[in-house]
């Protein structure tokens, strides 16, 4: 019987992924770029911290888009290490077409959505530069990810959101008022205000939800919640269409809710429907949320099993 020996990689061959990124002179030098880039994205991450921390409810889940974009890319490591990494210069174009565009919206139209999602541009252009097509493919998604980490400009929350206000206010109204008939309460919907009367019909409370639902605005983070769900658990491009398309009937729910405790919380005490607790409430939320994003994706996967599962 001969034995066939393993030769050793010629010195020629390009370096893969679990060698190549574990080589000095190039985990230093994405080491450098990765410094160089938060240097120049510096004064876009601090005024981003500025809009999560003061409005945690709305933007707080900022902070943890790019912890699970980090927890992607480690999922994939395997196939990071069998990749080939090699300088691919093509992708300088998009390094470049980003900057640009940075500094465009700095300096000629100031607009901190637009700046962001430029900044992630140039981040890809950079790992596509560094390490070639067959690593950025991979990267892709994670760092496409990062784009529900960028605060939306207000004119565009306005418009999306509105609508949504309307149904939750008008969701909320019929809520209430099966809660609150046992006890002799009633409520009467004006536009997006709330009436909530006594049994005398006498005005307890009034409820504009237009800002007490301003947590529509969370309708961001329950798009990354179901887009992370997706990426993370389906393999099938309809589930995770379907998972990412049920946020919007999620943020109505969520915020029928919402409204609903916070009318609740407005007869034990006004002060527990705003601040803080308003914002507590809307924080809450987000774990039911979860659970229908898993429910129904535990359920897409009995319905239609994956391929590899049936075989």
């Amino acid at each position: 019987m001969t034995t066939l020996a393993a030769h050793p990689a010629s010195p020629s061959e390009p370096p893969t992924g679990g060698t190549a990124l574990r080589h000095p002179a190039i985990a230093g030098a994405a080491v450098l770029a990765g410094l160089a880039f938060i240097a120049f994205a510096v004064d876009w991450l601090l005024k981003q911290n500025q809009f999560s921390s003061k409005h945690v409810s709305d933007w707080g889940h900022a902070y943890v888009v790019p912890i699970w974009s980090a927890c992607m890319l480690w999922r994939v490591r395997g196939e990071l290490a069998r990749e080939t990494v090699g300088v691919f210069l093509p992708g300088a174009a998009l390094v470049a077409f980003g900057m640009v565009a940075y500094v465009f919206f700095v300096l000629q139209i100031p607009n901190h959505m637009l700046q962001g999602f430029s900044l992630i541009v140039s981040l890809y252009g950079l790992v596509l530069t560094a390490f070639g097509p067959g690593i950025a493919r991979h990267a892709f998604l994670p760092i496409a990810f990062l784009g529900f980490a960028v605060t939306i400009s207000e004119a565009v929350m306005l418009k999306l959101t509105f609508p949504l206000q309307i149904l939750a206010s008008k969701g909320a109204w019929v809520l209430l008022s099966i809660v609150f008939a046992p006890f002799g309460y009633s409520v009467d919907i004006d536009g997006n205000t709330l009436h909530i009367l006594d049994d005398m019909g006498q005005l307890v409370a009034p409820m504009n939800v237009a800002e007490a639902c301003s947590g529509m605005r969370m309708l961001i983070a329950f798009f990354a919640m179901g887009t992370g769900v997706a990426l993370w658990c389906s393999k099938q491009w309809w589930q995770r269409v379907a998972l990412v398309l049920l946020a919007i009937p999620v943020a109505l729910l969520m915020n029928i809710v919402r409204v609903a405790v916070l009318g609740v919380l407005m007869l034990v005490d006004k002060e527990l429907a705003s601040g803080d607790a308003h914002m507590i409430v809307g924080t809450l939320l987000l774990i039911p949320a979860l659970g229908v994003f898993w429910g129904v994706h535990w359920a897409l996967q009995r319905i239609t099993p994956d391929a590899e599962a049936a075989s």
